[in-house]
């Protein structure tokens, strides 16, 4: 029986032949030919653009001789010297090519690519500091690279405070520097929720100051940020050495006693001692740089009477105890000397000479009354 689907064979027509195997590998060997020609052809083209494109680059980078046009590939540069300052600031973390794009953009030099290009040939280039710099506007790149690694361009106010100044020296020093008037510190200094001051400080800035040399961008010269920076770095470095903060106020009070009292390491040691051996004992400190920050005045004018005024808050030879405040900013080292005092039974201290610091502690009253005659001895054979 014959499919439905089966067409029957036609008579005369001719049944497609199989292909034979001698055929098909013709075909694959036929296609593998234009493979390898496309293949040829390919690589024959990209040298050719290879060829081309570098006998274009040639030709560009020497088109300022060939044809009198500048070349574009080649980075532009100024002649120089520069004209009128302008100030750029170059960001924390900026590498070679961050700097050229903002003192490109600020007309300083001419383009990126120069200024990458000198900034890789200084040797010096990795020591440019970030912060507000004053260039010239025009300048070559190697010149802009050699001033900013000469860091006298970099636009900053600095403001050294001595150890041992008081809050009055200190607003004098900053406005001397800043030109902001002592006025406007007050003015600031009011406002302690804005300027750091803790609440044990019950308002008084007195010792919280830190003594230090403070680097101010142009940004910051403002009297609230200076002094929130002052009060920061007092926080800061008390909290480094381990003062609790439940103590930072008497820390700093003793400290700055400390700061006058003694004339180094060893003695800032001793007199931390004797302060604490004093309080312990329920004795007066009655130690000298108190009564001179209380009346302002040095302590061959005051007079026995001020010495024992008991109306007069920092008359140390009559008040028990610490007096109400710090008497200037303390050093890191004082600070150090009350937190580390060393043992030790001492109640009373002389300077015996003024000339060499030298110093003379004892438990003992007569000795005590002895190094004073060594002292009176002493000025009266030096005349001071």
């Amino acid at each position: 029986m014959t499919d439905l689907f089966e067409r029957p064979a036609v008579q005369g027509e001719q049944q497609p032949a199989r292909s034979s195997r001698s055929e098909q590998r013709a075909r694959r060997a036929a296609k593998k030919r234009r493979q390898r020609r496309r293949r040829r052809a390919l690589v024959v083209l990209l040298v050719s653009l290879l060829v081309v494109g570098g006998a274009g680059y040639l030709l560009l980078n020497n088109a300022s001789d060939l044809f009198g046009f500048d070349n574009p590939l080649e980075a532009k540069d100024f002649e120089g010297p520069g004209t009128d300052p302008v100030d750029v600031v170059i960001e924390p973390g900026s590498t070679g090519r961050d700097m050229g794009a903002v003192l490109t953009e600020a007309g300083v030099v001419a383009s990126s690519a120069a200024f990458a290009k000198a900034f890789e040939e200084n040797p010096n280039a990795g020591k440019i500091q970030p912060g507000t710099h004053t260039l010239l506007l025009g300048m070559p790149a190697k010149d802009a690279v050699a001033r900013l690694v000469a860091n006298d361009s970099r636009v900053e106010t600095k403001i050294t405070i001595p150890e041992g100044y008081t809050v009055k020296q200190i607003l004098e020093k900053a406005s001397s520097v800043t030109d902001i008037p002592v006025a406007d510190f007050e003015a600031a200094m009011a406002d302690t929720a804005a300027t750091g001051l803790p609440a044990e400080a019950n308002g008084n800035y007195e010792g919280w100051l830190y003594p230090t040399t403070y680097v101010l961008e142009p940004g910051d010269v403002n009297a609230t940020g200076i002094i929130q920076s002052m009060v920061s770095q007092t926080t800061s470095e008390l909290a480094d050495l381990g003062v609790p903060p439940e103590r930072f106020q008497e820390v700093l009070t003793m400290a700055s006693i400390v700061e006058w009292e003694g004339k180094n390491a060893e003695q800032r040691g001793m007199v931390a001692r004797v302060i604490y051996n004093r309080i312990e004992d329920g004795m007066p400190l009655g130690m000298d740089a108190i009564d001179v920050y209380g009346l302002g005045k040095p302590a061959n004018q005051i007079t026995s009477e001020e010495f024992q005024n008991p109306d007069l808050p920092y008359a140390s030879r009559v008040h028990q105890g610490l007096p109400p405040t710090p008497i200037g900013s303390p050093s890191r080292e004082s600070v150090e000397a009350v937190m580390n005092a060393p043992a030790g039974p001492w109640l009373w201290y002389v300077t015996v000479n003024l000339e060499t610091g030298e110093t003379k502690f004892t438990d003992k009253y007569a000795e005590f009354e002895q190094f004073k005659q060594e002292y009176r001895q002493w000025v009266a054979e030096n005349g001071g």
